[in-house]
């Protein structure tokens, strides 16, 4: 069984696979901000959850988690980089301080986690590192700005990483998921096409997994749908964005 580190694991995706890979018998170090959402894994599954509660954004408390999964397991075989945030740029009220708090949770707080985990999958039985993205990275959407740009920033971040770390034995997935049924995507103000629940969204993942795949993205539907768009003529897209872009008046 693999030792396992998960982040963002107390709700959405997170929990849903902090379930599915504990019911499958591996031991799973879990973070997130609010430890109180994570002490019942602790109480089901015992002596297989090591508690790593804490920021990812803040790179002190991201080494305190590496150092406390090392002095309880030496090493990592899989890390699962889940937490992510959103936040929309609401038209005529650009927000750089907006975009600040996305970009360091999404991109900077992966690459705190990043850091840190190296070392620990470097002692790993057939390290995988696994980086929760997102499919907007296909096409540009209107008030998408932040989220789309620190995603689009992972993206590369993890297709550059991969190279860098194949010499190491060191593989490197990225999961792009279209919609799924979460506590940050309920704050959603638009339709969601083709909604997967945070369970179903974890068992995909997971059932991919063994094969170490570049990438994971679901659903295939939506997937194809936008990187097809996003192939068009950048003029077109811009059509296709305003006619679903929000008017000012709206906001």
């Amino acid at each position: 069984m693999s030792r396992i580190w998960l982040t963002g694991a107390s709700s959405g995706i997170g929990a849903a696979l902090a379930e599915r890979l504990l019911a499958d018998g591996h031991s799973l170090a879990v973070t997130a901000r609010q430890p109180a959402a994570l002490r019942t894994l602790a109480e089901v599954y015992a002596e297989r959850v090591l508690l790593a509660p804490g920021d990812i954004s803040d790179v002190v408390q991201v080494n305190e988690i590496a150092l406390r999964i090392e002095r309880a397991w030496g090493g990592l075989d899989l890390v699962l980089l889940n937490a992510g945030t959103c936040e929309y740029l609401e038209p005529g009220q650009f927000d750089a301080a907006l975009v600040e708090r996305v970009v360091k949770t999404n991109l900077l707080g992966a690459a705190h986690c990043i850091q840190a985990c190296l070392p620990l999958l470097r002692q790993g039985l057939r390290p995988h590192l696994v980086v929760i993205g997102s499919a907007v990275t296909w096409l540009a959407l209107p008030r998408a700005g932040a989220y789309g740009a620190s995603k689009a920033a992972l993206r590369y971040l993890v297709e550059s990483l991969r190279i860098d770390l194949a010499g190491e034995g060191i593989d490197a997935t990225l999961v792009s998921p279209g919609f799924v049924d979460t506590p940050l995507t309920r704050r959603n103000d638009f339709p969601m096409p083709m909604l997967w629940t945070a369970e179903r969204a974890a068992e995909h993942i997971v059932q991919r997994l063994e094969k170490r795949p570049l990438e994971i993205a679901f659903p295939r539907r939506f997937v194809l749908m936008l990187r097809l768009l996003g192939a068009l003529p950048a003029s077109w897209r811009l059509g296709l964005g305003r006619r679903l872009a929000r008017r000012p008046a709206e906001a």
